[in-house]
């Protein structure tokens, strides 16, 4: 074999290895750009859930979940310095129609109370006759059909216009103390006779001190109970 034809055969043979050797040096660069690229789009996608759970998860810490209210947060309550009435109704007998229930003028209850003793030259409703006041409240609320006249009353010291006005305070004050436990005002009408119904005559301070009052009374009823 002459060298020439020697020489085709030897570059022959070593053409396609180096062809093959540059292939294969290329290989590797487009594999890791491919790697590079899936690894790129992999690590995105854990980190934006994750900043997603980490913001609801600051979501809940900061505000918390809301707590259904308990029963004892449910309930309403009490006026600042009364104590709450009670839930259980008052029992009422069957009265006939256009008749009061015996209970109103019956002595052992306290429904047969009806005035409300005030100081002198004042309007504000003394705690001893709160729980009194209450019972009323409470006597309303179980019968919605029922209304009363609340009469607010003076000594005859001081003018007649005064005295008028002093009444009606009076007798609104009590309103107000039964408004706060829930009655409705349809079933209450504040009126005011000043000097003009006394129950005890004279002049003395025991008479002045009987005298000074707001009377509750049911419809139908002129007066309440006597010595009430």
């Amino acid at each position: 074999m002459t060298e020439l034809s020697m020489q085709s055969v030897a570059d022959a043979s070593a053409g396609p290895r180096r062809t093959d050797l540059a292939h294969t040096a290329r290989r590797p660069a487009w594999v890791g750009v491919l790697c590079l690229a899936m690894l790129a789009g992999c690590s995105s996608t854990p980190d934006s859930e994750q900043s997603g759970a980490q913001v609801e998860s600051r979501s809940v810490g900061e505000q918390g979940t809301a707590k259904a209210p308990t029963t004892a947060d449910a309930l309403p309550k009490a006026p600042v310095g009364q104590p709450p009435i009670s839930g259980a109704p008052i029992a009422t007998d069957q009265a006939r129609s256009g008749q009061l229930p015996a209970v109103l003028s019956d002595p052992k209850s306290l429904l047969s109370r009806r005035s409300v003793y005030f100081e002198y030259d004042s309007n504000v409703v003394r705690d001893e006759f709160r729980p009194m006041v209450q019972a009323h409240a409470r006597f309303l609320l179980d019968n919605p059909k029922l209304r009363i006249t609340i009469q607010g009353n003076t000594d005859e010291r001081g003018s007649r216009e005064y005295n008028l006005a002093l009444g009606q305070r009076r007798a609104d004050a009590v309103r107000q103390a039964m408004s706060v436990l829930g009655v409705t005002e349809r079933q209450m009408e504040p009126v005011s006779l000043g000097e003009e119904r006394p129950r005890a005559s004279g002049s003395t301070e025991a008479a002045f001190a009987e005298n000074r009052r707001a009377d509750i009374l049911y419809d139908g009823e002129d007066k309440p109970p006597v010595g009430k």
